[in-house]
């Protein structure tokens, strides 16, 4: 395979309800069929009016843009500072939800096209019925990736050709089956486009060339094959994000015994997953089965009869009065254990600890 990757300069300004596809059919008379066509999202968004007004600067503008955020963003993903991850209405994951204020006026900002698949399968069909070309369609935007430093452009909306390339069931040379390898096709020819694009350079079209002999006869399924299932994502918070729904989770834990007897080795994992991030000094300890059937858990007041074994909680430096941090951070820490035995499937009761035992808490289950 051989690729060549062409610009297309002297498209200029694009503005609501120009004709996107005469624009670039003039700019690039020699497009041939079969040809990639990769469009910045940014001028299919301005020829649809994906446009909203804001003021020029000040706090207005801050929060006039916070406004705009907020109703393009489906959920929050991740904060950090003035920074906000978020997934789109459109299922795409990015920073600010891809509002643009770059290559705008100053009181005016860009949002992504409403459906940039339509967009691309409306973009195809204008050039092949009133130009005579039919190429496959791109429609981009530049993104950043997860543990990875710098941009790149990825695909938004496809038609003519499949976004994936699913190399599932092909054997490799060495004989072994693929069973998950998957290429985001659309992803790495939007990146080859972007690199004669350029941000400032005021080429927001470039053709590639030699990757397909001829469009799909049809526009296909679009970009939106390329996001991933919800049940199929491993990270789908942040960090402190997903921390937070954590300990926020184990505050509603349900307070009821176990129906049977809990499992004292999946107790005993549910300790070991949270010693490495207590604070130094706190211990659980699970307490002995001979101590469950002498009486010890019906001994204490108001503590259900049909709990079946009880962990006690130390805090650290015991000896030392508790000050409120002192106390919060325990607090967290036990709620932290309850997440940790709620995920091994055991409920678990918070009380005061049997009379002469050297513990500030105990968890009955």
């Amino acid at each position: 395979m051989r690729l060549e990757i062409l610009p297309v300069p002297g498209i200029g300004h694009v503005s609501e309800g120009d004709d996107l596809a005469a624009l670039i059919a003039n700019a690039a008379p020699w497009l041939r069929d079969g040809d990639v066509l990769v469009v910045t999202s940014k001028i299919v968004s301005k020829s649809e009016g994906r446009l909203v007004d804001v003021p020029a600067d000040g706090p207005e503008r801050l929060a006039a843009r916070d406004e705009v955020l907020a109703a393009e963003t489906a959920r929050v993903v991740a904060t950090r500072g003035a920074t906000r991850i978020v997934q789109t209405h459109h299922g795409f994951v990015m920073a600010s939800a891809g509002i643009d204020a770059s290559n705008v006026d100053k009181t005016r900002l860009v949002l992504l096209p409403a459906d940039p698949d339509a967009s691309a399968r409306a973009l195809r069909a204008a050039l092949r019925d009133r130009h005579h070309v039919d190429v496959a369609v791109i429609i981009t935007d530049t993104m950043g990736r997860p543990w990875r430093n710098g941009l790149t452009d990825v695909a938004l909306g496809v038609a003519g050709m499949d976004a994936i390339r699913d190399h599932r069931g092909e054997v490799d040379p060495y004989g072994n089956e693929l069973q998950l390898t998957q290429m985001a096709v659309v992803d790495e020819l939007a990146g080859a486009g972007e690199l004669i694009k350029g941000k400032c350079d005021q080429v927001p079209v470039a053709v590639v060339r030699g990757y397909l002999t001829a469009p799909r006869p049809d526009d296909g399924a679009g970009a939106a094959t390329l996001v991933r299932d919800a049940a199929m994502d491993l990270f789908s918070l942040g960090t402190a994000e997903a921390r937070a729904a954590g300990l926020a989770a184990a505050a509603t834990l349900p307070d009821a015994p176990n129906p049977t007897p809990p499992d004292r080795d999946a107790v005993r994992r549910a300790i070991a997953a949270v010693a490495g991030v207590v604070a130094p000094g706190t211990e659980f300890t699970l307490v002995a089965d001979e101590a469950v059937r002498a009486g010890m858990v019906t001994a204490v007041p108001g503590w259900p009869a049909e709990a079946t074994a009880l962990v006690l909680a130390a805090p650290a430096a015991p000896a030392a009065p508790a000050g409120p941090a002192e106390l919060v951070r325990f607090g967290a820490d036990l709620h932290r254990l309850r997440a940790a035995l709620a995920a091994e499937g055991i409920t678990s009761l918070p009380l005061p600890p049997p009379a002469g035992t050297p513990a500030a808490a105990c968890l009955a289950l």
